[in-house]
């Protein structure tokens, strides 16, 4: 079940704001044992939460976001380590974030909610750690934006992490990334509902930006031959009627998964999130030498990669390896062939599950007694 954590220490964010308060939702699975050597740290995705995995008993739909991989005899077995996730500062899933009131104005902090960055996302998950008495763990892993925190903390909290296990992920975004969340952010903004972030304050909220947002981004998770083999050409009712409704099984999908997500997501909580995307670029500190800036890392590192990802590429990848190659780290690299685009690390493959709960064994292998 979900639990909160209220901190009262000050949180600097990578703005240049101070978080004077804030809390923190978190889930946690299985057991800590009593050298607390088996935690794994899950990081979470641009849209995803705390509930990773299982079914709360009250909402028997609530299926956790990551089931397939992490549970009793999965992957990452919970009968062996203690799984624990939390929801992201800025977040919209019970952590502080935009809909959260402002101590000092006692309204919702809406648009004036300060950007966030991946690296405070680690610095604020290294305090519940510490809050739980948790001084190492066994591994932080994450796939795309939770990857990003994976490979963050190999950076930032070299000593605090033994293995680092980064999915589907990039060192920076393309130009391109940029512009598809550029765009979604576009969307959500020139809603007349959006007043400037504050459309709480207005009993409104910026559902047909959200809605257009969350299509784009749905474009971008699946291949095109993914695409062409879910939905093709085809058309709902057989023939075309000749108007602006949704005739194509691809309209219908991208139009029903942007209902979805506008009636649960927060228009302000995606705009941070996209930007914690674009900002994530651990080398820019070090003159654009993303080998300098992975020279601190002393996890073991496992990079995975999935062929037809052309958000994250396998080749955006092979630059974090490349990168740890260079540093001597200890490192191991598999590119998957899989046809579901930048979604096959939500997804179940035989290959990859494998793969994960073989290194998974190795890390108990490892384990303290």
């Amino acid at each position: 079940m979900p639990r909160s954590m209220d901190f009262k220490q000050a949180l600097p964010l990578q703005c240049g704001t101070i978080l004077n308060e804030y809390t923190l939702a978190y889930e946690t699975y299985g057991t800590l044992n009593a050298n607390a050597s088996n935690a794994v740290l899950v990081c979470h995705a641009l849209n995803a939460s705390h509930h990773v995995a299982g079914i709360y008993a009250d909402q028997p739909h609530n299926i956790g976001w990551w089931d397939n991989m992490i549970g009793p005899g999965k992957p990452l077995d919970t009968d062996r380590f203690f799984v624990i996730c939390i929801n992201n500062l800025g977040g919209c899933h019970g952590s502080t974030g935009p809909l959260s009131i402002n101590p000092q104005t006692e309204q919702p902090w809406g648009g004036h909610f300060p950007m966030i960055t991946v690296e405070d996302w680690v610095d604020a998950q290294a305090r519940l750690a510490d809050a739980i008495g948790i001084q190492q763990f066994a591994a932080v892993m994450g796939g795309s934006l939770g990857a990003m925190q994976a490979l963050a903390w190999s950076i930032r909290y070299p000593s605090r992490l033994r293995h680092s296990i980064v999915i589907a992920c990039a060192p920076n975004l393309s130009a391109q990334n940029i512009a598809f969340n550029e765009v979604a952010r576009q969307a959500i903004m020139t809603d007349p509902d959006f007043h400037d972030g504050d459309y709480q304050q207005h009993s409104s909220a910026p559902k047909r930006g959200l809605r257009v947002a969350r299509m784009v981004g749905h474009i971008t998770y699946l291949s095109d031959d993914e695409m062409a083999h879910k939905f093709g050409r085809q058309l709902k009712q057989g023939d075309p009627k000749y108007t602006f409704a949704s005739e194509f099984e691809i309209e219908s999908y991208l139009r029903h998964q942007g209902d979805k997500f506008a009636d649960y997501f927060d228009a302000n909580t995606y705009l941070r999130i996209t930007k914690a995307l674009d900002y994530f670029d651990p080398a820019h500190a070090h003159g654009d030498n993303l080998t300098q800036a992975m020279a601190s890392v002393e996890a073991a590192v496992l990079v995975i990669s999935f062929t037809t990802d052309w958000r994250f590429a396998p080749a955006r990848s092979r630059e974090i390896v490349r990168a740890l190659i260079d540093n001597r780290s200890r490192v191991s690299y598999a590119e998957i062939d899989a046809p579901h685009g930048h979604d096959a690390f939500l997804l179940t493959d035989s290959r990859y599950h494998q793969l994960v709960s073989r290194y998974f064994a190795r890390i108990e292998s490892e384990l303290k007694p």
